[in-house]
């Protein structure tokens, strides 16, 4: 039987994202929306018909160009008695989801702002599983558990970015130290400094979207 072939998703020029092959992509209500073959994705955050490109990034003049010099894209270690807790802010696209679900390891305001031993280790996992852009990770006894196996899709979060899952392939773009290629969450709003991948800008910029 012959494996079937992975969607891709390439970064046009100043414009949309081009995604061949999905078949799977959702609203932020789980909602399936309509795909063909090829679509294009805006990533201006201009469009009136989100989360399809519409042109208005050339009426904008939209850029692609990454605003950051790379110096956050570090993966720091925090070595606990049972586990290791593996963090790259400058991949992290501010979902919350650690810092609301367990705030006793993810601690915001406090240095060093995790804590490895903070909460059993079963609780620990079942949050960072649930990290969209892939920034963080863990290790138990040296081995680092990665890449979960689901099937390729592309969710359009609340007011955010594309939450990517299921290894759809990113073409010709750098990943950051560590970064997953199960998952990782792609900007939307156009304000990320680390462009293709969301910074967290769409809360700076009140990035809105009703629709979706």
């Amino acid at each position: 039987m012959t494996e079937q072939k992975k969607p891709t998703i390439e970064c046009s020029a100043d414009g949309p994202y081009v995604v061949r092959g999905l078949e799977t992509l959702h609203n932020s209500r789980g909602e399936p929306i309509p795909t063909r073959r090829t679509i294009a994705l805006c990533r201006c955050g201009g469009s009136a018909n989100k989360p399809l490109c519409d042109g208005t990034h050339s009426t904008i003049g939209f850029s692609e160009k990454k605003l950051t010099d790379g110096s956050g894209d570090k993966k720091r270690n925090y070595v606990g008695k049972r586990i290791t807790i593996h963090d790259n802010r400058g991949i992290c696209s501010h979902a919350g989801f650690c810092t609301d679900n367990l705030a006793s390891v993810f601690r915001m305001k406090t240095k060093p702002w995790i804590d490895p031993d903070g909460a059993e280790v079963a609780a620990i996992i079942d949050t960072i599983t649930k990290c969209p852009s892939g920034a963080l990770s863990y290790s138990i006894e040296d081995v680092e558990y990665r890449d979960q196996t689901r099937e390729p899709m592309i969710t359009v979060s609340k007011d955010g970015p594309y939450c990517v899952t299921g290894g759809v392939e990113l073409k010709d773009q750098h990943r950051g130290e560590g970064a997953f290629e199960e998952h990782y969450t792609l900007c939307r709003c156009g304000a990320s400094k680390n462009k293709p991948f969301c910074d967290g800008s769409h809360w700076h910029t009140k990035f809105t979207d009703e629709k979706n």
